[in-house]
């Protein structure tokens, strides 16, 4: 089959339609208005599920088009990178979605006009991308206890503040079990061996301290940061979060940071649940994590 011609060339919008979007048809319309002053033809793509969205970016992908723009979370910016990355096309980014990590730390305007004219406007950076075992990563990826939350999750769908609520609970019932997994890690040419509750391999380093844990500096650094969790139960995961606001969590022992530019994961396991950008899939050990550095071009403020 040829790849579709009619968006040779112009900006290819694909909207994820479970991303929170209030009004499709005018944001559509803003959307042409405020990117069609590039003097390029703008397309937009809605899809309505996982399928409809994989379908829809391949199908843009092989037009190859100017820019590809993306309005979702971090969930759909990752599916759409998934594709575009080997083809070195431009990302544009619209958040939609809840938390949009990549956007913030980015410095991206959360409204999708502010949103719209950075794209609009033209500046480009190149930033770095994780990937394990084959697939990318925007922003982090984890083994243990936020995949099995995340699985608990998916097992209660809920919208509005019960989702919240679902993932309160959630989270509560896995620190009840106080599982652990032991993991093999090699880095930099030596191998450790680790009992933890929670691996995070972060694309490049977060901050761990304040209200600003979750967020990044860089995204440029070339280096995946590795934290690992040396406590186990609830009280001192609660103890842990306190010294992460206090900015004493890596001075305490209770997390472990590694940076390295690559890393192998090795469990007893046969497979391992494993979150990747807020997402789960089952991998088989061992996992293999590396960083690709400057290897997305995304439009920036």
């Amino acid at each position: 089959m040829n790849a579709p011609q009619r968006n040779r060339g112009g900006i290819a919008v694909i909207l994820n339609d479970h991303a929170g979007r209030q009004d499709g048809a005018d944001e559509a319309a803003r959307l042409r208005e405020i990117l069609g002053g590039s003097g390029r033809p703008v397309e937009i793509i809605v899809a309505r599920d996982q399928a409809e969205l994989d379908r829809v970016i391949a199908e843009a992908v092989a037009a190859r088009p100017s820019a590809i723009v993306a309005g979702g979370g971090d969930g759909t910016l990752n599916s759409v990178v998934q594709h575009l990355l080997p083809h070195d096309i431009p990302l544009g980014i619209l958040p939609l979605g809840t938390l949009n990590h990549f956007a913030k730390d980015l410095g991206l305007p959360l409204d999708i006009d502010g949103a719209a004219a950075v794209i609009a406007a033209g500046r480009m950076r190149r930033v770095d991308v994780g990937e394990v075992s084959g697939r990318v990563f925007l922003n982090n990826s984890s083994v243990g206890l936020y995949p099995r939350i995340l699985r608990l999750r998916e097992q209660h769908p809920a919208h509005g503040l019960a989702k919240w609520v679902v993932a309160a609970w959630a989270a509560l019932k896995t620190l009840a079990d106080h599982p652990t997994y032991r993991l093999q890690i090699e880095i930099d040419g030596r191998t450790i061996t680790r009992d933890t509750p929670l691996l995070l391999v972060g694309n490049n380093v977060y901050h761990m301290t304040g209200l600003d844990a979750g967020a990044r500096d860089s995204l440029t650094g070339g280096m995946l940061a590795l934290y690992i969790v040396n406590t186990v139960g609830a009280l001192h995961l609660c103890r842990l979060m306190w010294r992460v606001l206090m900015g004493r969590a890596i001075d305490s022992g209770a997390l472990e940071l590694l940076l390295a530019p690559a890393a192998t994961i090795t469990t007893r396991h046969a497979s391992h649940h494993v979150a990747i950008d807020g997402e789960v899939e089952s991998m088989p050990p061992p996992l293999t994590y590396r960083i690709h550095p400057q290897s997305l071009n995304v439009f920036v403020p």
